[in-house]
């Protein structure tokens, strides 16, 4: 059975509607990891304190998810930290021990925005499509030579009622099921 790693970017789960939902619908499915990464840094992530122990969790997944809330159009500093100390050792000063395993891997982004998703279009409120804010993790993927996949989005999600939720919960596994299936696992 092949292994799939969501990294969870959020802040304060405890304050969390939407990512924790998320989580907790996904974190039954076979082969599913999901780690909440500020209860593993909750000071942030250094370079050499943390970018071994971090490789290594990467390395031994099959399938990587980044999970987290956009927050001002961006990640959260947690998961910009986390790229500065693990893929900066992965691509830059371990490349041929790491970083060149990590190449092939499968990525998805999981996103939630507080806002409608009328909001994120050309023209709304917030100028550009989701997709579009995403670019500088598309960029870093491509870098990194990981496949890109199709982000699971997830809109007005701290808004949510208790059923929409709930819906939002099962499309989540049914899209993160489906990866799975349909996507290669990295080469060993």
């Amino acid at each position: 059975m092949t292994k799939t790693l969501i990294l969870l970017f959020h802040p304060d789960l405890t304050r969390s509607k939407a990512n924790l939902a998320l989580a907790r619908a996904v974190e039954s499915l076979p082969g599913v990891e999901v780690v909440d990464m500020t209860a593993a840094a909750p000071v942030g992530f250094d370079l050499f304190r943390d970018g071994e122990a971090e490789a290594a969790r990467l390395l031994a997944a099959d399938r990587i998810v980044l999970q987290f809330p956009v927050q001002w159009y961006s990640t959260p500093p947690l998961l910009k930290a986390w790229q500065d100390a693990v893929l900066t050792r992965m691509f830059y000063l371990a490349y041929e021990a790491e970083g060149r395993r990590l190449e092939g891997t499968p990525l998805m982004i999981a996103a939630t925005a507080g806002n409608t998703p009328e909001a994120y279009s050309h023209g709304g409120c917030n100028l550009m499509p989701m997709i579009d804010l995403l670019a500088p993790l598309r960029a870093t993927a491509h870098r990194c030579k990981l496949v890109w996949a199709e982000p699971f989005l997830l809109y007005r999600a701290d808004k949510l009622t208790s059923d929409e939720l709930s819906v939002a919960a099962a499309d989540y596994c049914a899209a993160l099921t489906q990866w799975i299936e349909t996507s290669e696992p990295k080469a060993a």
